[in-house]
């Protein structure tokens, strides 16, 4: 019995010498010393992703200086713009003079102006009235003659922006729902004297202006 034990204990010993395990020298010296070309390395690659987020904050900030100057210069541009049809066919190149009421009461309004009003044209009249024409009634156009001989005259400022307003018949008797109405959520004060301002300075200065045969 005793025998047997001992080939047991020496068949399953109960405890194992552990594996020896080799000695790592830059773990046990903590003054083993790290290679200088590493560290090297590492110092440039670090400069240069400093360099890099310099040079990328100083493209950043003159990126945003030129949108923001470039965005406050188009308002600028626009006003002092003089549409190539105010100059050429209506012979405005400076602050023209009209007559705003019965009154006589007159203003200026200069080429910029007369071309805000040949854009407002464009984007609210020029569907019905191309060249001063009237397209549903061509007997009623925007010539002078035509503008003066309505019930009221629309040969003035005031009155045409009182029309623009809210349209009436070329009699004067009611309201019209063939022309379109411009009230001032659509267009401030500004803007509609310049519309009015151009549809009297083409009326007077255009050739074929308001033709009411096609």
């Amino acid at each position: 019995m005793a025998i047997g034990y001992r080939l047991l204990g020496k068949l399953f010993p109960s405890t194992q010498s552990p594996t020896p395990i080799t000695p790592n020298p830059q773990r046990e010296n903590p003054e083993f010393p790290i290679p200088q070309l590493l560290i090297r390395i590492r110092s440039q690659y670090t400069h240069k992703l400093l360099m890099l987020c310099r040079l990328f904050t100083r493209l950043l900030i003159l990126v945003v200086v030129f949108v923001v100057y470039y965005s406050s210069s188009l308002p600028a541009q626009a006003a002092n713009k003089i549409d190539s049809y105010i100059a050429r066919y209506l012979h405005v190149t400076e602050p023209i003079a009209l007559e705003m009421d019965e009154q006589g009461n007159m203003r200026l309004f200069s080429p910029q102006e007369l071309s805000v009003g040949k854009q407002l044209f464009e984007n609210n009249c020029i569907n019905c009235h191309v060249g001063g024409a009237t397209l549903p009634d061509p007997q009623v156009s925007l010539s002078l003659l035509k503008l003066q001989e309505a019930n009221p005259p629309r040969d003035r400022i005031n009155a045409l922006v009182t029309f623009m307003r809210q349209p009436m018949t070329y009699d004067g008797s009611q309201e019209t729902y063939w022309c379109r109405q411009l009230p001032p959520s659509l267009l401030s004060q500004q803007e509609i004297e310049s519309l009015a301002a151009f549809v009297l300075t083409a009326a007077q200065k255009s050739p074929g202006w308001g033709t009411e045969s096609f």
